[in-house]
């Protein structure tokens, strides 16, 4: 009897693997590749190839976004399945950004192309620097200092001899102000993300984003003597650009780039390019402007992917898949990922990470083979975002670049040394969105301020509502 039950269970076990494996099925024809929700679960996705349904989950933390394709933070996350439909039209299509202009557009202080693939200066793939930015999102702490200064360790370096540098795109809870210090003395370039990273603020007004990316700027001067003329570039918190409005904040703040808008997956990827015109992809968020901002960069995110989509595709690199993988895998995913920049169109290799990349040990000794494998190639040069634009308002032949001043290493004029003992400041905090204060802490070689530096109160003067930005050209009527 216990045989036949035995028999029974196994039976029943079987029929309910087969169920499972029935559950789920491909869309039929060209839309049958590519990553669809499990409609059970937020946690978990199909990658489809060629028709065939193979389940990935989420690395951890994060949860399958139907809308993007991508694994993402809770909050973000827009559980599926989604029907798809036309994205709402959110602004009057007024006074819309014209289509590229080449007779128009001229570099130094323009550059466009139809289809966002066109090297600038007319070069040959083959004599085009190919760049390598490697940009960090989020506070800077004990949680990944160390982990950073291992990539940047100064074995790497540049064909010019130059240690490689990063871009670090930082918001303003939990960050170590006496560290950021110490990255930007040592030559990387640090940019604004927001202060409060605050859901929604896609649906925002000017003086929310001026608050958020101005008064970022201003906590970086004023904690970690980072100048307002070193501070060029910004980023959206999850790559959800405000419209026209941020656009414009950073326009009259003086801001030269802006990093936030996402790329498909594209068989060619797409170089910077300036917003004097309309956009030559698709706008992934559906909030990028849509007005002209002349001389105005966009450094976009090209999606990262390899070509059986294994992993998945993703703006971030810790968004991908890949924590199943070893680290000679992770090695090859990002050699066949960035392979497609350097035998096409070497468009910069943008190699955007948050800390969660650097917790998993495979992904980080991946990572550590592939900087590493890519250093010894020809022509790869690892620079910061504004480099790389400094660059491409001038392009010159790869060969040209070793005594290129842009690129050099030899700066005297970089923020200064941090000290040697940092002030550590117990600072009150009560959060708009509750009726408690709580204490923060917070490092900076400055002088510790008299609350937490907030939104309205980049000083933390304890005056609430303190700050009231006025753009130059403004003051000076």
């Amino acid at each position: 009897m216990r045989g036949v039950l035995n028999l029974k269970s196994e039976f029943l076990v079987h029929c309910q693997k087969e169920k499972e494996g029935e559950e789920y099925v491909c869309p039929e024809g060209t839309q049958g590749n590519g990553n669809f929700a499990d409609p059970a679960t937020c946690r978990r996705f199909y990658q489809c190839v060629d028709g065939y349904p193979y389940l990935n989950r989420c690395p951890s933390g994060l949860y399958f976004d139907d809308i993007n394709k991508y694994c993402t933070f809770k909050a973000e996350a827009r559980c599926g399945p989604i029907a798809t439909t036309p994205a709402p039209i959110t602004e009057a299509p007024t006074d819309l950004a014209t289509k590229c202009d080449l007779a128009e557009c001229q570099l130094p202080y323009c550059f466009c192309s139809k289809d966002g693939t066109l090297i600038p200066g007319g070069l040959d793939p083959e004599d085009t620097p190919q760049m390598i930015m490697l940009t960090f999102d989020g506070a800077v702490n004990l949680n990944n200092f160390d982990l950073y200064k291992k990539v940047f360790n100064g074995k790497l370096r540049n064909p010019n001899g130059c240690p490689i540098r990063g871009t670090f795109f930082l918001s303003h809870e939990y960050s170590n102000y006496a560290m950021v210090q110490s990255l930007a003395h040592n030559g990387h370039e640090i940019a604004t993300g927001t202060i409060s990273q605050q859901q929604g603020l896609q649906d925002k007004g000017y003086e929310e984003w001026a608050g958020e990316m101005i008064g970022m700027r201003e906590i970086l001067r004023k904690f970690a003597n980072v100048s307002r003329s070193e501070i060029v570039g910004a980023r959206a918190p999850f790559l959800k650009p405000g419209r026209n409005t941020q656009f414009k904040v950073l326009e009259d703040f003086g801001y030269i780039y802006d990093s936030s808008v996402g790329v498909p997956p594209l068989p060619i990827p797409v170089w910077p390019y300036t917003l004097d015109y309309k956009i030559a992809h698709e706008c992934k968020s559906g909030t990028c402007p849509t007005k002209s901002f002349p001389g105005l960069w966009e450094v976009p995110f090209n999606a990262h992917y390899v070509e059986t989509f294994e992993g998945g595709h993703c703006p971030y690199l810790d968004q991908c898949v890949l924590h199943n993988h070893d680290s000679n895998e992770v090695f090859e995913w990002l050699q066949e990922d960035f392979t497609r920049y350097y035998d096409q169109n070497r468009a910069p290799y943008m190699m955007p990470f948050h800390t969660n990349w650097f917790q998993i040990k495979e992904l980080e000794q991946g990572l550590h083979k592939f900087l590493q494998w890519a250093s010894n190639l020809k022509d790869v040069w690892f620079v910061t975002v504004t480099q790389a634009l400094t660059w491409m308002t001038d392009p010159r032949p790869a060969k040209l670049l070793n005594n290129y001043e842009a690129w050099r290493c030899d700066k005297k004029d970089l923020p200064p040394a941090p000290c040697n003992i940092s002030n550590k400041c117990a600072l009150s905090f009560k959060h708009p969105d509750t009726n408690f204060s709580d204490t923060r802490y917070m490092e900076t070689c400055s002088e510790c301020p008299n609350q937490y530096p907030w939104l309205g109160d980049s000083g933390g003067t304890g005056i609430p509502g303190k700050d009231n930005y006025i753009p130059e050209n403004l003051k000076r009527k």
